[in-house]
């Protein structure tokens, strides 16, 4: 099932050239995970991905996650991408679709907080609906965040709110104050000037 979900991603890209994940991998029996990557391709932006059903299920997020739950941050869907991806961290070759430099700015587990009517509805069911929410415990981020569709159609725009709950923090910008990678530790910059000068 998930190889199917995956064609869209391996049709856009030549896994040899780029250097990213085929895919292929499973988890079974273990808290999903989320990925959030940032990503400089044509224009700077985060990558929001939540493991459902054996891929990553993914938006791209312009502004990247805001702590403050007044913030409607923008986030587009994009093709499903495999559970592999959730730690990749390199430079896609220049000429290869989203070529640019990739880090893991947070990841960690999530559980699924969608519900109505005070019961549990499963997050594929959630994302399809159009309102999903989830709650996250990464090493940047942590506690409830929704996502809610506004527009369909080939490329649905979604909202991803931050919930008012104690992770909460109309002050905090970690966008700007953690830049770095909780893999490497590197910069997407420091990240970008390694690969060109071949180290």
């Amino acid at each position: 099932m998930s190889s199917t979900r995956l064609e869209s991603y391996r049709r856009k890209r030549d896994l040899n050239r780029s250097g990213e994940p085929a895919g292929g991998r499973s988890r079974r029996g273990r808290a999903p995970v989320f990925v959030i990557q940032k990503h400089h391709a044509t224009s700077l932006h985060y990558d929001f991905r939540l493991e459902v059903a054996g891929v990553l299920k993914s938006w791209a997020v312009p502004k990247g996650p805001s702590t403050d739950p007044r913030d409607r941050r923008l986030a587009m869907e994009v093709e499903d991408h495999p559970l592999d991806y959730a730690s990749f961290e390199g430079v896609i070759e220049e000429g290869s679709y989203g070529a640019g430099p990739v880090i893991v700015w947070d990841t960690g587990t999530y559980r699924n907080a969608s519900e109505r009517g005070g019961e549990e509805i499963p997050i594929e069911q959630a994302l399809r609906d159009g309102h999903a929410s989830v709650w996250l415990e990464g090493r940047k981020l942590d506690g409830g965040w929704s996502l809610r569709r506004i527009r369909d159609g080939a490329k649905p725009q979604w909202l991803l709110v931050k919930r008012r709950d104690a992770g909460a923090d109309a002050r905090r910008r970690p966008t700007s104050t953690q830049p770095e990678s909780v893999l490497s530790g590197r910069t997407i910059e420091e990240l970008a000037r390694s690969a060109g000068s071949g180290g």
